[in-house]
C-alpha cells in the first residue's frame, strides 16, 4: 500500500506536519489499516461474540514486552485482543512514546481459519492539539 511506503519513507513527525497543513478540517490522520496479530493467544476468542465493526479500541505501548521492544497492544473494553504486527508497530510505538493521541477502531471482523485475518483495524493520530 502507498500509505505504508510513505510511513517508511517519512518520519512520523514529518507526516503529521504534512497532514496538518493539507488536511483542512480533518481532525485525524489514518496511520494504518492492519490486522491484529496474536489473537489466538489472548482474549479475542472469549469476547468475539461481543465485538462489532466500528467499536473503539485502545492502543497501548508495551515497552516491557520481552518479544518486541516496540510492541503495541490492542485492547477492547479492557480485554487484550492482540498486538500490532511487529513489522508495522514502529511508527505507532514512536507516536505513543512521544505522547501523541492515537485512537483505533475495528473496521472488519471475519470468522477466518487464520487468526491473523480475523480482526482488521484502523489506527489514527489526532491532528488537534
Amino acid at each position: 500500500m502507498a500509505a505504508r511506503r510513505l510511513l517508511r519513507q517519512l518520519s512520523l513527525g514529518a507526516l503529521l506536519c504534512y497532514a496538518a497543513l493539507h488536511a483542512g478540517a480533518a481532525s485525524r490522520l489514518l496511520l494504518q489499516r492492519v490486522s491484529v496479530a496474536g489473537v489466538a493467544y489472548h482474549e479475542a476468542k472469549a469476547v468475539w461474540p461481543r465485538l462489532r465493526e466500528g467499536d473503539a479500541l485502545e492502543v497501548v505501548r508495551d515497552a516491557s514486552n520481552p518479544h518486541d521492544p516496540l510492541a503495541v497492544r490492542v485492547d477492547w473494553q479492557g480485554h487484550v485482543l492482540g498486538y500490532l504486527p511487529r513489522e508495522l508497530s514502529g511508527p505507532v510505538a514512536s507516536a505513543l512514546d512521544k505522547g501523541m493521541p492515537i485512537t483505533a477502531r475495528i473496521v472488519r471482523l471475519r470468522d477466518h481459519p487464520n487468526p491473523r485475518e480475523r480482526i482488521h483495524i484502523e489506527i489514527f493520530a489526532s491532528l488537534q492539539p
